[in-house]
This record gives C-alpha cells, structure tokens and sequence, in this order.
C-alpha cells in the first residue's frame, strides 16, 4: 500500500500524554548493542580468560544465544534475563563461575545505557515534556531514565516489566493505567510498524510512525500520520 493513501486522522486534542518507543526511535540501537557486546567481551579477557576465549570462537556465542532462547520462550520478552543467561551458560563451558554471570551482565548494561541520540531528539523531547507526560515503552532492556534525557520522562516501562513484549495489548494497558489515563488519551511513537503502531492502534490508542528512511506502509490497515524524525512530531502537536 502506498504510505500517502488512506492516512489515518489524528485528534491531536485527544492527546494528553506520549510513549515512546525507544530503540531506532530516539536512538540507533545497533552501534549501542556492539559497544556493549565489546565491553562484556573485554570484561572477559580481563575477569575470565578462558571464557572470553570460548566466546570468542567462531560460533560458539550463536550458539548459546539460540540454545537459550529455545530453552526459555517463556523469557522472550526478557533480554536482561536471556543475556545473563547466555554469559553463565558461556562461563560454565569455559569451566569459570556462572555466578560470575551478574557481574558480567552489569558491565554489558552499562555500555547499553550510553547511547548516541539522533541529533534532533533532545531537543524535541524538551519541547514535548513541557506540554505532555512522557513514558517510554520498550522490548529491550535500556532504562531510559538512567540517562541525561530521563529528566524528559514520567516512566520506563519494559516489556521485561510489563511481562509481554509490544505488540501484545497489555504493555499498551499498562503504559496508560501508569499514568492514569484512558488509552485514547496516549499517543504512542515509534520506528516499527507492527509492534509500534499496529499494536498500540490495536490497544486502543493512536499513534505517530517514526519513518526515517521513508519505508513505504504495506498494511492493509489505514497507514499513520508519519514523521521522520521527532521534530515532526513537535509539528503536528504544534510546541
């Protein structure tokens, strides 16, 4: 479908609070997770030898990713559980401690939080905050109000809190009843068409596709009102 044609309405009045995806929304989430996983790996080299060895062998942390994965499906919404549990199950066929696991796990998230903004984020979210309540709501595991823009936000909120991942209705329904509202009342935001916006339309909310590189809308659903960055979303809220 053509990403012009049959524009869903937004009834900017009925906004009385934003969330906001995070991960490619405010952020690129791939230079984040490689600077992170180069971190655990240099915590290894240095904590745990004979493990950041095993890590790094060809093959070998794919294999564990998946082999985890497919043994807790119940956690798939949990990346802070599935990552400690990677790290343990790597220091276990290493023959190092997995209760080492947390430790390493630490290191992995504090890299994770040091993320670089796309250049007009800032500023919007300054401009938002002082008209609207923001929440972000989230598949990973980045806590946003651990960083210098949490001062921008009312909550964090992720799925590994929410006990289900976007585009499931509940974190939708939580994010709402968290800041006491209707789910009319919030406008969601963010980059993926089917967690983002076809989950929060579903769960009664609207919502605003974050599109920066111009994808095209191929839904039947009626396509969003689209930005391409988030200073289009301050447009079409008028701060």
């Amino acid at each position: 479908m053509n990403a012009q044609q049959d524009t869903a309405p937004l009834d900017v009045a009925m906004v009385k609070a934003i969330s906001l995806d995070l991960d490619d929304t405010l952020w690129p989430v791939w230079p984040t997770i490689r600077k992170a996983e180069a971190a655990l790996l240099e915590w290894m080299h240095a904590t745990v030898p004979a493990t950041a060895a095993h890590w790094g062998t060809e093959g070998v942390a794919q294999t564990i990713r998946e082999q985890i994965k497919a043994e807790h499906l119940d956690y798939a919404h949990d990346f802070t559980f599935l990552r400690t549990q990677m790290i343990a199950r790597a220091l276990t066929q290493a023959g190092d401690d997995p209760a080492l696991a947390a430790q390493g796990f630490e290191v992995f998230i504090t890299t994770r939080q040091q993320v670089d903004l796309y250049p007009e984020v800032e500023a919007a979210l300054d401009a938002l905050a002082a008209r609207y309540r923001l929440i972000a709501v989230s598949n990973g595991n980045a806590n946003v109000l651990q960083m210098p823009i949490g001062r921008f936000f009312s909550a964090n909120l992720p799925a590994r809190e929410a006990g289900v991942a976007k585009p499931h209705a509940r974190i939708f329904n939580l994010a709402a009843e968290r800041l006491g509202l209707a789910n009319g009342a919030v406008l969601h935001v963010g980059d993926d068409t089917e967690l983002d916006v076809l989950g929060a339309q579903q769960a009664g909310m609207q919502a605003v596709w974050l599109n920066r590189a111009q994808q095209p809308w191929n839904h039947a659903h009626p396509a969003p009102q689209q930005i391409s960055n988030l200073q289009g979303l301050c447009k079409i809220l008028g701060v």
